[in-house]
């Protein structure tokens, strides 16, 4: 395969993904966090203040801020939501964006531009460094799953941290691996500055400190396994000085100039003021302590900001309520994220990887032989880039099962890309492989039509997608709610419905970010989904979200004073919602 021939289909995947993506954008009110993200990087970039959105880095709401600043926008600087207050962030980011005279809209829109072009930014790194490892054919096996995942076209494009995780993850091991391979200060140093990006994209990179100190433990073991006692150790105390080295570029070089610059107008004594408050709403521990203590110290306010962010992001994934197949709980129980993976992945892409797990374990020969240490040894010394993202995927994946996280799909997103890569080089394997060429390429050619049909049929909703095993997205409601179906998207399509078939108002219970009256105007009525069904007038529509409808018919699996009460709507008066185009929508007419 060709270099020119490689090339011209790389850019063809991320042209189809690019157009996949941004004609669905537009079409898409914003998602529940969004205008808060938006809003937050818009004040860091003009107020040089950074009092809101506290618990998340700055650095993927500035990216996504910046088409923002060459728009005459009007901030509610004089508002006491920004005066008053400690992280007036969901009030003020809805007077930002719906009460200032703004073209809501069209903020989103460009502030959603810049992810969409870190997503292919990833696209691009994960096909040079598929590329890198095994050739032509695997960079583009890498690129075509990556380009037509539902899960990147949905999230991808959204002013969240999602992507830009997987984006940090991705950058951060690649340059480890880069470091550990030629030890040097200068490539010590550029491992560091892409670690301390990654920390500055979303607080859940933080396990790539402990990460990355054992993987370089494992290098210099392996390479010293040889050596005697004293040459080892002396070599592998030379790899820990310089991963040390790499983290303190990663906190004083990295992180603690870009929190600096977020705080050069952010009142002392409002900071003092707020971090007292919020960390007396954390739990009680030794850490809630440092914040309050670096914040009075000029040189450690910006680093006792970013852990006071990260402490509360930790408490914040804490007990969520949540719907999950059929039941209603504040706790998540260990399958949430492998039944989520399952049905939120593509059907084909499932087969892909057992049918390649298949393949690559019966060229193992002799697993219980002598020399089993000897060869392990050997694969991991020439392959250690594969075992760093096989490691990566099985530690993420057991610290978001052992953990209370039950934020969906886009959760996992970081691992997605190392798995892509590991499939890609296994897969280019066995479609070189003598045996049987033609049915193992004529079987993977049908898979990867499968993988690239299921996506294709699924525009533009792709946040609701859901695979064959689920039912499609049609049924996908039935077994997770939020950002894995609902997450406020639809707004816009619901006005486009009621414009259409003449709908003159209609009552509506809404989960997401965006602002209903903006849409829909006076022919919008609030319904608070903790009434009865006698409270509703009748002859009358009501429109739902999807995660509030079956938070409201779902079970609850403890003592819970829920926040809505559907029990009482019937399939009868259900609008058939292929009429409605709104997957996350559900629209009722109460005769």
């Amino acid at each position: 395969m060709s270099n020119r021939f490689t090339y011209l289909v790389a850019i063809l995947l991320l042209t189809i993904m690019f157009t996949a993506s941004l004609t669905s954008l537009w079409q898409e009110s914003a998602t529940k966090y969004e205008p808060v993200h938006i809003t937050a990087g818009y004040s860091y970039l003009t107020q040089k203040d950074y009092r809101l959105n506290l618990e998340h880095p700055p650095l993927a709401k500035d990216i996504s801020a910046i088409p923002l600043l060459t728009m005459d926008l009007n901030f509610p600087k004089s508002s006491p939501l920004w005066e008053k207050g400690t992280n007036n962030e969901w009030a003020l980011s809805t007077d930002f964006l719906y009460n200032s005279g703004n073209y809501a809209d069209e903020i989103i829109f460009w502030s959603r531009i810049p992810m969409l072009l870190m997503l292919l930014f990833l696209g691009g790194f994960i096909f040079s460094w598929a590329r890198e490892l095994a050739g032509n054919k695997a960079a583009l096996i890498a690129l075509f799953l990556f380009s037509f995942s539902p899960s990147f076209l949905a999230h991808g494009k959204l002013s969240t941290l999602d992507t830009a995780a997987a984006l940090g993850a991705v950058i951060a091991s690649y340059f480890w691996i880069k470091f550990l391979k030629k030890i040097n200060w200068q490539n010590a140093t550029i491992a560091g500055v892409t670690l301390g990006i990654a920390l500055l994209f979303k607080f859940s990179l933080v396990i790539l400190l402990p990460f990355f100190i054992i993987t370089t433990l494992i290098f210099s073991c392996l390479k010293y396994n040889r050596n005697r006692s004293i040459v080892a150790a002396k070599g592998i105390s030379k790899y820990l000085i310089l991963s040390l080295f790499s983290f303190l570029v990663a906190i004083f070089l990295v992180i603690w100039p870009v929190y600096q610059l977020h705080l050069l107008d952010h009142p002392l004594e409002k900071q003092i003021l707020d971090t007292k408050e919020i960390s007396g709403t954390l739990p009680d521990s030794i850490l809630n302590k440092i914040p309050q203590k670096a914040v009075n110290n000029s040189l450690l306010r910006p680093l006792g900001h970013y852990l006071l962010g990260s402490l509360m992001i930790a408490q914040d994934s804490d007990g969520s309520m949540i719907y999950f197949l059929g039941k209603v709980s504040t706790q998540t129980p260990w399958y949430y994220f492998p039944v989520i993976y399952f049905l939120k992945i593509p059907l084909a892409f499932h087969l892909i990887t057992i049918i390649t797990a298949i393949w690559l374990s019966s060229l193992v020969k002799n697993p219980f032989s002598k020399d089993r240490r000897k060869k392990l040894n050997k694969w991991t010394k020439s392959h250690f880039a594969e075992l760093v993202m096989i490691l990566f995927i099985l530690v993420y994946w057991l610290i978001s099962i052992v953990g209370k996280i039950n934020i969906g799909i886009r959760h996992l997103l970081p691992t997605l890309p190392f798995l892509y890569i590991l499939l890609s080089i296994g897969l280019s394997k066995l479609l070189d492989s003598k045996k049987e060429k033609k049915w193992i390429a004529l079987l993977v050619f049908v898979l990867i039509t499968w993988y690239i049909s299921s996506s294709l049929f699924s525009w533009p909703n792709y946040i609701s997608y859901y695979n064959e095993a689920a039912g499609g997205t049609e049924n996908g409601y039935k077994y997770a709610v939020n950002s894995n179906y609902d997450w406020g998207q639809d707004l816009k399509r619901l006005q486009e419905w009621m414009d259409t078939n003449k709908i003159q108002s209609c009552y509506l219970d809404y989960f997401g970010g965006g602002k209903p009256e903006y849409y829909l105007g006076t022919k919008y009525k609030r319904w608070y989904g903790i009434k009865s069904g006698e409270d509703f007038p009748k002859g009358n529509y009501l429109v739902v979200s999807a995660t509030l409808l079956q938070r409201g018919k779902g079970t609850p699996k403890e003592n819970l004073l829920l926040t809505e009460n559907y029990q009482w709507l019937k399939d009868s008066y259900l609008i058939p919602k292929r009429a409605a185009c709104c997957d996350s929508l559900f629209i009722y007419f109460i005769e």
